[in-house]
């Protein structure tokens, strides 16, 4: 069986050795995206292994939804966006996750899902954030969660 990725980036955040990782929530965690073809690009990782949100006890999920809607305010705050594209997929990593994107017209070469984009140009080095550029992101998300959390008392 192939190892779950998911897993293997959660256990780095426990280990204190994921370079991505942001804040964690009581149901997930907050990654900057490895590839940064679309500014901001946030995943929120479950906590849980499974693979479909209906696999949740019905108060995690709930919980789980409630800090995914408290992520992507935060997104939409840091990068500010015209729009977020926000997908759980799990055809690639089956471990419940979710893709938050910010898009902005224009930002592919015909309206739609950024999966459009070939993968050479989502995945590309380039849109590799370095280091300065990856703690410029982790900055403007972690202030835009404390802001998010403060306002909604937790």
């Amino acid at each position: 069986m192939k190892p779950c990725l998911i897993c293997q980036r959660i256990a780095q955040i426990t280990q204190n050795e994921n370079p991505y990782f942001v804040r964690e929530f009581s149901t997930g965690y907050v990654v900057i995206g490895d590839h940064q073809r679309f500014a901001g690009y946030t995943l929120f990782l479950c906590k849980q292994h499974v693979h479909e949100l209906h696999e949740l006890e019905p108060a995690f999920r709930l919980q789980f939804l409630h800090e995914l809607s408290q992520v992507s305010e935060a997104v939409h705050r840091a990068f500010a966006p015209e729009k977020l594209n926000i997908e759980q997929l799990g055809n690639g990593d089956a471990h419940l996750h979710w893709h938050i994107f910010p898009r902005r017209a224009g930002d592919t070469p015909q309206p739609g899902p950024v999966w459009w984009l070939p993968k050479e140009e989502m995945y590309a080095d380039a849109a590799r954030p370095d280091a300065a550029k990856l703690e410029e992101l982790k900055t403007k998300l972690q202030d835009a969660l404390q802001a998010v959390a403060a306002e909604q008392g937790g």
